[in-house]
């Protein structure tokens, strides 16, 4: 796959289209709203999803965790779909995930999802991470420089010859990045809603994942519905767009 390059408070930051961020002058690996145990949460209340999603989102996330071999992962918040996530992780999607990060530093940071540290996991409980000129936290702040979070899992549509595709996207203006939603049971909001818009006032580069590369394109223009241009960044040999993630409400 081919990251693609942003600069954020002066560093130089690389988005892959899996979906994650990698800070290489730091080895440091950041990942966001994973909502794992989603399916058995919704069962509790009577809302039967398949229970896969947990082990869907670790098939994807493990091997990036191999790929990167990153010194630090900071999970972004909403890592569990309820505080009782975490306990309720299948014995065998737990093992590997703790095997995962043996000997790598986990940082969870709180969600409003999962205000609570998974106990049953190694790392360190955090409200926000504060790492050089940038501070990861999950849920966007009005004013914030270097900001990198989460939350609002956004999405856009670009257009291509067979019509609109609308996937999950990273969306970034050089002073603070939003990152998506990386489980497999999270839905998306529109890069176009006041949730997302009204962070970046002098508009902003959607970065829209890709099967083997992102496809980036202003946000402004976005917003206004006029046409874009679409570019293809970072390597790869394929520009297609994969599935879509399942349409599932936050």
């Amino acid at each position: 796959m081919g990251a693609a390059p942003v600069h954020l408070a002066g560093e130089r930051l690389m988005l892959d289209p899996a979906g994650v961020l990698h800070w290489p002058a730091r080895r440091l690996l950041c990942v966001a709203d994973l909502h794992l145990e989603k399916g058995s949460s919704f069962a509790a209340r009577g809302r039967l999803l398949p229970p896969y999603d947990t082990r869907e989102t670790l098939a994807r996330l493990l091997p990036l965790l191999r790929r990167y071999r990153p010194e630090r992962v900071v999970f972004l918040g909403d890592s569990f779909h309820d505080d009782d996530g975490a306990a309720r992780l299948p014995a065998a999607e737990r093992g590997a995930l703790a095997q995962a990060l043996a000997g790598v530093e986990a940082v969870w940071v709180a969600g409003n999802h999962d205000p609570s540290p998974p106990s049953c996991l190694p790392g360190l409980a955090m409200e926000e991470l504060a790492e050089g000129p940038l501070v990861f936290r999950h849920v966007p702040q009005a004013r914030a420089a270097g900001e990198v979070a989460g939350h609002l899992h956004p999405k856009a549509m670009a257009p291509t010859r067979a019509g609109g595709v609308v996937r999950p996207c990273f969306v970034a203006d050089g002073r603070r990045l939003v990152l998506p939603a990386f489980g497999a049971f999270t839905g998306g909001l529109d890069v176009a809603d006041p949730a997302v818009a009204s962070l970046f006032p002098r508009g902003a580069r959607v970065f829209l994942l890709g099967a083997e590369r992102l496809f980036s394109f202003p946000m402004a223009a976005r917003r206004a519905g006029a046409a874009v241009q679409v570019t293809k960044e970072g390597g790869g040999s394929k520009g297609e767009f994969p599935p879509p993630w399942p349409s599932i409400t936050r």
